[in-house]
C-alpha cells in the first residue's frame, strides 16, 4: 500500500480559553466584498454562502500544502491509504470527533455526504461523484472510496468536498437552496453569535477536536463593499487579516504603521480573459468559437501595461498560451513557445492583420468589425463590481480592442451575479482567475471538465475537448514521471493551439495582516502555509490555528 500517515508533532502549550465574554479574543477579517451580508452558510453554495463557511465551519479531511510540495496536513482524517492499483483510497478519521452540537462525527457522515451529492448532483461542485464507483463504511472511523478508474491524484479531489452531518442534512428537502443559517459543523469557528447586514461574528466550536491549538474566540467580519473600503479598514488598523488588491501598498498601507502593517505576495492564480463558447448571443458565439478570433484578441491584450498600471507591478505577466507560465515552469513544454508563442504576446499590428485575414471587417460601415458573414459582434466584458484592479485591466484592454475596431463595453455586476453568469455560460467576455495548485493538472481539470459545466465558474468558457479530457484522465492513471510528462507536454500543445483561455498574468496571492494584536503570521521568512483568507484556500485554516494574541 502507498500509505500516508500522520506525523506527530509537538503541540503548543494549551492556552486557557475560559476568559469572560468581555475579554474574548476577536480576529477582524475581510475574506470577501459585498454591499450587504446575507445569512447563508450552505457549504455546497458556490454563489450564496459566506466565504467563512468552508474550512472554518466545515473542516476538510486533509489540507494539502502547495507551498511544500503538496504535503498533507491531516485534519478530520488522521491518515489515508492509496491502493497499489490506484483503484481505491481509504481514509481513517480521528478518534472521538464531534459535530459542534455534540453529536459524534463518524464514517457514516462521510458516506452520507458522498451519497447525498450523488442524489443531488447540483451539490457536487468539484465533480467528484463521476469518479467514484462507490463509497463504503469499513468501520466507524474508516471509509473506502472505490474509484471508477485508477487515479493517483484522487486524494486532492476528495478532500475538496465538505463533510456534513447526516443528522442535520438528511432532513433537508432542498439542500440546493437551503441557507443553513445556524450551521452545525466540524471546524474551529461554527457559532454565528451575531449577524446583521453590516457585520457578523463567527465564534469557536465548543466541541472542536483541536481546541488546544485554537487561540481565537471569534472572527468578526465587517461588511466592506470594495477594495477602497478594505484599504481604509487596513490603513486605520481595524482589520487584522485581509485579502484585497491594495494600490501602492507600501505608501497606502504599510507607511501608516510600518511596525505592524505587513503583506506577503506570492505568484498564484492565473488571471485570463475568457470568452463563452455557449454565449446566448448567436453572433458573438460565431466569433468566439473561431480560434483565429481568439488568437487576434490575445495579441491585442497589452499585458505589461495591465500589470504596471492596473496591477501596480504586483502580478507576473503570463504570455504562455498554454496558461502554465512561470508558476508551473517545471512542467513547461518548450514546443509551446516555438509553435504558438506569438499568440500570447502583445502585437497590435499582428492582431489587426489576423482579424483582417480571417474576415472580421466592418461590413456595414458602422465603424465596428463584423463576423465574416456580416453579422455584428458586440462584446460586453463582465467584471465584478468593486474589483478595482480587474476593472482597470478591462479598461486598459478596451482601449486597444476598440482601436482595432471591435465593439466592446464593460459591465460591473455584483460578484454573485457575475459568478452565476460564468457558471451558466451566459456572458460574452470576462476576466476570471484559477487558483494555484501543486500540479498543472488541477487548473486544467478545473477549467476544461465538461462535468463541471453549469456547476463551477472555473469552466466559464465551456470549451469541450474530448481529447483533452482523455489525456487528463490518463495523467492520473500512470505513476511513471516520464509518462506523466509526455501527457502534460501534449496537453499544453493542444491548449496553446486552441487558446480557450487568454492568459494575462499570474496574480499574486493578496495577503495583508496586522501584527499589533496577533502573532504567528506566515511570511517570506516562515512560509509554512499559504495564508490567503479567501474561500479558495484551505490553507487559511492552518493560518488561523497558528495565530496567538499579543500580550497586553
Amino acid at each position: 500500500m502507498l500509505r500516508t500517515t500522520l506525523i506527530a508533532a509537538a503541540s503548543a502549550a494549551v492556552l486557557a480559553m475560559a476568559a469572560p465574554a468581555a475579554a474574548q479574543t476577536v480576529l477582524t477579517v475581510s475574506a470577501e466584498q459585498t454591499t450587504t451580508w446575507v445569512r447563508n452558510f450552505n457549504p455546497f453554495g458556490q454563489t450564496s454562502a459566506r466565504f467563512t463557511t468552508l474550512d472554518f465551519i466545515y473542516e476538510p479531511l486533509v489540507v494539502f500544502n502547495r507551498l511544500k510540495g503538496n504535503e498533507p496536513n491531516f485534519r478530520l482524517a488522521e491518515s489515508y491509504e492509496l491502493a497499489d492499483d490506484l483503484k481505491s483510497i481509504t481514509f481513517t478519521l480521528r478518534d472521538g470527533l464531534k459535530w459542534s452540537d455534540g453529536e459524534p462525527l463518524t464514517a457514516d457522515d462521510v458516506v452520507f455526504t458522498y451519497d447525498y451529492i450523488k442524489k443531488f448532483p447540483a451539490l457536487d461542485f468539484i465533480s467528484v461523484s463521476a469518479q467514484l464507483a462507490s463509497v463504503e463504511k469499513v468501520d466507524d472511523r474508516t471509509v473506502r472510496f472505490n474509484l471508477v478508474s485508477p487515479n493517483a491524484l484522487i486524494a486532492n479531489t476528495i478532500v475538496g468536498m465538505p463533510i456534513v452531518p447526516e443528522h442535520i442534512w438528511s432532513k433537508i428537502e432542498d439542500p440546493v437552496t437551503f441557507a443553513n443559517e445556524t450551521p452545525v459543523g466540524s471546524g474551529p469557528m461554527t457559532e454565528i453569535t451575531r449577524f446583521t447586514p453590516q457585520v457578523y461574528e463567527q465564534c469557536r466550536n465548543p466541541n472542536y477536536w483541536d481546541a488546544a491549538n485554537l487561540a481565537i474566540d471569534c472572527m468578526r467580519l465587517p461588511q466592506l463593499a470594495d477594495n477602497p473600503q478594505v484599504l481604509a479598514a487596513l490603513a486605520d488598523g481595524s482589520l487584522d487579516w485581509a485579502t484585497s488588491f491594495i494600490p501602492d501598498i507600501d505608501n497606502t498601507f504599510v507607511a501608516k504603521d510600518p511596525e505592524h502593517h505587513k503583506y506577503w505576495f506570492t505568484p498564484s492564480s492565473l488571471v485570463s480573459f475568457q470568452l463563452s463558447m455557449t454565449t446566448p448571443d448567436e453572433n458573438n458565439r460565431k466569433a468566439f468559437n473561431d480560434v483565429n478570433f481568439r488568437r487576434a484578441l490575445s495579441m491585442l491584450i497589452d499585458r505589461q501595461t495591465i500589470v504596471d498600471i492596473a496591477g501596480y507591478g504586483y502580478p507576473l505577466v503570463n504570455e504562455d498560451p498554454s496558461g502554465l507560465g512561470e508558476l508551473y515552469k517545471a512542467f513547461a513544454n518548450p514546443e509551446v513557445a516555438t509553435q504558438f508563442g506569438q499568440y500570447g504576446k502583445f502585437d497590435k499590428d499582428a492582431g489587426i492583420a489576423l482579424l483582417d485575414s480571417a474576415g472580421y471587417v466592418d461590413a456595414d460601415g458602422d465603424g465596428f468589425r463584423d463576423n465574416p458573414d456580416g453579422t455584428p459582434i458586440a462584446i460586453d466584458i463582465e467584471v465584478p463590481n468593486g474589483w478595482t484592479d480587474w476593472i482597470d485591466a478591462v479598461q486598459i484592454s478596451m482601449e486597444t480592442l476598440q482601436e482595432a475596431g471591435l465593439n466592446v463595453k464593460m459591465s460591473t455586476p455584483e460578484a454573485a451575479v457575475w459568478t452565476q453568469d460564468l457558471i451558466e455560460g451566459k456572458y460574452s467576455m470576462t476576466l476570471n482567475a484559477l487558483a494555484a495548485a501543486a500540479n498543472p493538472y488541477f487548473p486544467y481539470i478545473r477549467s476544461f471538465n465538461p462535468g463541471d459545466f453549469g456547476k463551477s465558474r472555473f469552466t466559464a468558457p465551456h470549451w469541450d475537448n474530448p481529447e483533452v479530457m482523455d489525456l487528463l484522465n490518463k495523467y492520473t492513471q500512470v505513476k511513471d514521471p516520464a509518462e506523466q510528462k509526455a501527457i502534460m507536454d501534449k496537453l499544453q500543445l493542444i491548449v496553446a493551439e486552441a487558446l480557450p483561455l487568454i492568459p494575462v498574468y499570474n496574480s499574486p496571492s493578496f495577503y495583508e495582516y496586522n501584527t499589533k494584536r496577533f502573532t504567528g503570521w506566515a511570511d517570506a521568512e516562515n512560509p509554512f502555509i499559504s495564508p490567503v483568507v479567501s474561500n479558495a484556500n484551505p490553507g487559511r485554516l492552518l493560518q488561523l490555528l497558528a495565530l496567538r494574541p499579543v500580550a497586553q
